[in-house]
């Protein structure tokens, strides 16, 4: 036999194969969301329990899996609520929940809910008002004391003055406090930081956050370390790590570098590794597949560059336990990741914005629900490279 008859013959094995373990359905089962607004923030509580947000002023609510969604009201309705964009939530149950706005100076602030989201609390208004933009928050440790929710977090913003800007914040009793960290200092002139997901601050190990960045220098992640209470330059007592880290993501435009960043562990008796991937490219140009995602595993130490990379721009990433597998969305739609973040396939080709899996949302109202039984078969990288050949 030739050679390139046996290459053919090969090919055309390694697709057949492919398409034998193709599934049938849809990666994404769209619901009714009740809203028409452009939705940025989603967090899934528990599967059945889930908040969402977006703009002009809303926030959404399901009891039941996203069967069906109910509008909350609108925060500071009476005042400016409906002029406000809701980019990132969080929940502790089916009544407990902090929303943030993004905006220039003080239309960038925290509002938290206790009963359901019939009435809403400011928490915090940009005290650097005029200036500054609310990016991210998170809460890490979400639990309950004598019913009230506690937890401690972080909010992180465009920067002003020369630094990013990071404020810590604890929910019972409702505090916070301007992180003063050298690490803030903006690495180069012209970086920027993207409010797209909700997803580009990340608690690391060890009481080490990060956050992703972009701008037309380079996209970096950026490491800060927390110690009991005190903000430690340099990682205090602990190995010094590098405090800023290039990724290889689209780089040269204000709108090119990372979106998002997540990270999972695994261990084994032997030894432990912890992974992260980081998301971004250029939304100017959403079908531009060059510098889309990266990935690590040692922490974050180095960073390589996908090889099959997203069919696209990606604006949140997030691993998922039971599918065992990475996923990522942007404007122009989805992929998947078996092999932590090296190689992608396509998922399909919506628009979205944010995932908190097992939902994902976009624009126009736009939210589903992720059927895994879509999914599909893991793959290797030489089956997926055939596929797309």
């Amino acid at each position: 036999m030739q050679p390139h008859s046996l290459f053919l013959l090969l090919m055309v094995s390694a697709l057949a194969a492919a398409q034998s373990k193709a599934p049938s359905g849809t990666p994404w089962e769209m619901q009714d969301s009740t809203s028409t607004a452009s939705l940025r923030g989603i967090d899934s509580v528990d599967g059945s329990v889930a908040w969402a947000s977006g703009t002009e002023g809303t926030v959404l609510r399901t009891t039941d899996g996203g069967a069906h969604w109910r509008k909350c009201a609108v925060p500071d309705a009476q005042k400016d609520g409906a002029t406000l964009d809701f980019r990132g939530i969080q929940a502790w149950d089916v009544d407990t929940a902090i929303v943030m706005a993004s905006g220039l100076g003080d239309k960038s602030r925290l509002y938290q809910t206790l009963d359901g989201c019939k009435t809403w609390t400011l928490l915090l208004k940009n005290p650097d008002a005029p200036k500054g933009f609310f990016n991210s928050f998170q809460i890490f440790s979400k639990s309950f004391h004598n019913g009230d929710p506690t937890g401690y977090g972080l909010v992180f913003g465009d920067p002003v003055n020369g630094r990013f800007t990071l404020f810590e914040i604890n929910t019972t009793p409702f505090s916070w406090a301007p992180v003063e960290s050298k690490d803030l200092i903006v690495p180069l002139k012209g970086a920027v930081a993207f409010a797209a997901s909700n997803s580009v601050l990340v608690d690391l190990y060890r009481g080490t956050y990060g956050f992703v960045t972009g701008g037309p220098p380079a996209a970096y992640l950026v490491r800060v370390r927390y110690n009991e209470g005190t903000w430690k330059e340099g990682g205090g007592n602990s190995k010094a790590i590098p405090k800023t880290v290039k990724l290889p993501l689209a780089t040269g435009s204000d709108g090119t570098g990372a979106f998002s960043i997540a990270q999972r562990s695994e261990s084994s008796d032997s030894d432990s590794k912890i992974f992260e991937v980081a998301v971004g490219g250029d939304y100017t140009r959403p079908n531009e597949t060059a510098g889309s995602a990266a990935w690590s595993d040692d922490g974050g130490e180095q960073w390589t560059s996908s090889v099959l990379l997203p069919h696209g721009y990606r604006s949140s990433v997030q691993w998922s336990d039971e599918n065992h597998a990475w996923i990522a969305v942007g404007t122009n739609g989805s992929d998947v990741s078996f092999d932590n973040g090296k190689n992608w396939q396509p998922l399909d080709n919506g628009n979205w914005n944010a995932l908190s899996l097992p939902f994902v949302v976009g624009p126009n109202g736009r939210i589903a629900h992720l059927n895994p039984a879509a999914l599909p078969a893991e793959r290797s990288p030489s089956e997926s490279a055939l596929e797309r050949h």
